[in-house]
Parts: structure tokens; sequence; C-alpha cells
């Protein structure tokens, strides 16, 4: 089964980005969870926690396909580099004004200066691989290999998160977010031999298009918010149940288990080649994640939630790759790294609209509110999903490429070769 994914890793420079990469991505798992922790901790309120995380994640929303932009225009590590100091800046920023329990708007504000600058590190390494493989099959496996490590990292972030939390202090897991993204990401960014080159706009040309001009990219992005307000709403819930029952410290086990349950559908999903078109796995996948989620509703202790969140779970890796796979549809290829990070982008808002929203909800009626807010989010993902299938259908009944037909390598950019 895992041949494929040692293939891959075996070709030059890809076991180092890749792996990189991965513990760039920790705040992704980490960072909200952590927000939710020390704000319940310092402040005891969940709506508040919510609005930061909110705050955080739709200022993300707004900024990362800007950063994505200028990643594709100016190159990775130029971005980047900066990016990731005010980012590391941001996130401390947070950690110091909530341990001193200053006012809420220091909150605010450092959640504006983090997602402002947070960039997404899953889109980046896909770009990579997007530029190292040649192939549909290739692409497939390394998107769905991604995609697993995007779980690996949701299975240890929400545990390690709770844990530092309850063993050590509410900051920690912030602390442990920031020196994963630093030394994860300036050591992905040092990395210039599989960096994707750069395509440069030429002095006077003409403001570039959204590429939510694409029909398909507005259902994914519709699709995907929708989705995230799933996670965002059940992330918080979770939190909620867990301390009812008098089991605070199982939350992040319990989280965990629901990514555990992705990560293997991913494995095992990016292993097999499939025939079924694109549009419609993704949305059978779509489907089947509304209504697992649906379920947790209706559990009554932390074993049976963690029953069903692990079952659940198989459905969101095969969607998400489905999802990312018809980004390269609907984009032109200079512009991948963009369409990746507004796809991921639109999850985070429905992850923060969730956790929101949640928030409020379980204030007012404990964790079965929170839960109910997961049920109204899978009724919006089996409604844009319902809706978007002739749209889907049609904005990919001409592909960009077909199975089995090579991809044409990226062209280099002659404006700057490329240093050491």
């Amino acid at each position: 089964m895992f041949r494929p994914y040692r293939t891959l890793l075996a070709r030059p420079g890809a076991l180092a980005f890749s792996a990189s990469g991965l513990l760039a991505r920790l705040p992704m798992s980490m960072a909200g969870i952590g927000i939710v922790l020390l704000v319940v901790a310092r402040y005891d309120s969940y709506a508040l926690a919510g609005r930061v995380s909110a705050a955080y994640v739709l200022t993300q929303a707004l900024c990362s396909p800007r950063l994505a932009r200028l990643v594709d225009r100016h190159g990775q590590a130029r971005v980047m580099r900066p990016a990731i100091a005010v980012t590391s800046l941001g996130l401390a920023g947070i950690t110091v004004a909530a341990t001193l329990h200053l006012p809420t708007a220091y909150l605010y504000g450092a959640a504006v200066v983090t997602g402002a600058t947070m960039g997404s590190f899953g889109s980046l390494v896909r770009a990579r691989w997007s530029h190292v493989v040649h192939t549909p099959r290739e692409l497939h496996t390394a998107y769905s290999l991604e995609s697993a490590f995007d779980e690996l990292v949701f299975v240890i972030g929400p545990v390690l998160a709770t844990t530092l939390a309850a063993g050590v202090s509410p900051a920690a897991a912030l602390v442990v977010s920031v020196t994963g993204l630093i030394v994860g990401g300036y050591w992905f960014l040092g990395l210039r031999t599989t960096q994707p080159p750069h395509v440069a706009r030429p002095a006077g040309a003409a403001r570039t298009k959204s590429v939510m001009r694409s029909g398909g990219m507005v259902v994914l992005a519709f699709v995907f918010a929708a989705v995230g307000a799933i996670f965002g709403a059940t992330d918080v819930a979770t939190v909620a149940f867990a301390g009812e029952h008098g089991h605070p410290e199982l939350a992040g086990v319990v989280l965990a288990v629901f990514a555990l349950g992705s990560m293997i559908a991913g494995l095992l999903y990016g292993a097999r080649h499939w025939t079924a078109p694109l549009w419609r796995r993704f949305a059978l996948g779509t489907v089947a994640l509304a209504l697992g989620a649906s379920l947790f509703v209706l559990v009554t202790s932390m074993a049976m939630l963690a029953g069903v969140m692990f079952v659940a779970g198989f459905a969101i890796a095969p969607t998400i790759i489905n999802g990312n796979s018809l980004v390269r549809s609907f984009v032109p290829r200079e512009r991948l790294t963009e369409g990746l990070a507004l796809v991921g982008t639109m999850l985070g808002v429905g992850v923060s609209f969730g956790a929101s929203i949640a928030g409020l909800a379980i204030d007012a009626n404990g964790s079965r509110g929170g839960y109910l807010v997961v049920v109204v989010a899978a009724l919006a993902v089996l409604g844009a999903t319902g809706a978007a299938l002739r749209t889907l259908r049609s904005a990919t009944s001409e592909l960009m490429f077909v199975n089995e037909t090579v991809l044409p390598p990226a062209e280099p950019d002659p404006a700057e070769p490329e240093t050491p």
C-alpha cells in the first residue's frame, strides 16, 4: 500500500520539503484550539474564545489569498520569510495578552496581526508537488499524502495542546505552535531547489482577474466554508462536552480520533487509482461527512463520541483531496498557490464562523447547543453540494489534464535566477 508514497518521497528534495512543511503546519491544528483553551482558562468565556478565534481566522481568510498571490508572483521564500516573523509576533502577543488578562482589545489586535500574515503551508507544499511530479496519478498520490499529513497534524496537535494546557500551562500550546512554525517554516523556505518558479507581472500589465471568476471555484469556496463550519463547531462543542463529563483533558484525544480516521482514509484513498469522475467523488465525500457529523448530537458518552468521530472521519481526507485536485482544473497553473490557498482559507472561514456560533450556543445551552450548530452546518453542506452538482459537472467537463497524461513542466522564470 505504501509503495507509491515511498516512490514519491524518493524524488530529490521531496522528503525534506514534505517533512519541513509538516512541522510548519503545526499551528494549523494547535493555534485555534490553543486560543480557545487559553482564553477560556483566563476569561472563563467560550463566546469570547470563539470570537477571538474567529478574528484570527477571518483575517486570515481576507489576507491569505493575497499573500498566496504574492507568493506566485515573487516566490515562496521572499514572501513567507518576513510573514513568518510577523505571525510569530502575533501569536506571542495573544499569549502575553491572555496570560496578563489584558483588556480583550489586545486579544483581538494580536489575533488580527496573526491572521493577516499566516500563510497556508499546505498550499505551499502542494504547489511544490505540482512542480516536482508530472502525471495526474502521481499528483493524486502526492495530494493524498499531504492530506494524510494534514490529518496527522490534527491527530497530534489537539492532544498535545490539551495535554500542555492541562499539565503545563494554558499558554503552552501556543508556544509550541510558534516553535513549530519558526523551525519548520524557515527549514522549508531554505530548500530552494524544489521551489516552484514564480511568474512576475510585467510592468504596466493589467491587473489579474480573481480566481473566483471561475464557477467551479465559487462552488468549492461555498462547500469548503460549510465543511469548515462543521469542523469549527465540532472543536468547541467537544471541548465543552468533555468538560461537562468531567474529562476536559480528553477533548484533544477525541478530536485526534476524528483526525485519525481521516488520516487512515487519506492513505488508503491515495494508494488506489480511481476512475470515477472527480466531481462525483467530491460530492459523495461531502455528503458522507455531513451525514456522519450529524450523529454527534446523539452521543451520550466520551467513548461513544470517539467511536462516531472515528467513523465520520473517514470522509474528511478523501473530500479534501478531491477538492484540492479540482482546483487544478479551475485555475491557471501559474496561480495554483492562490487557488489552493483560497479553498483552504474558505475552510478556515467556515471553521471560525462555526466556532463562534457554537461558542454562543454552548454558553446558552451547553455542549448540545454546540452540536446542534454542527447539524445545521451539515445541512448547509448537503444543500450547497446538491445545488452545485450541475456546476461541478459542467466545470470539469473539459479538464486541464486527463488520466495518465503527462503534465507539462512549469516554465522557468527568466527574471531572476535561483540562488542556493
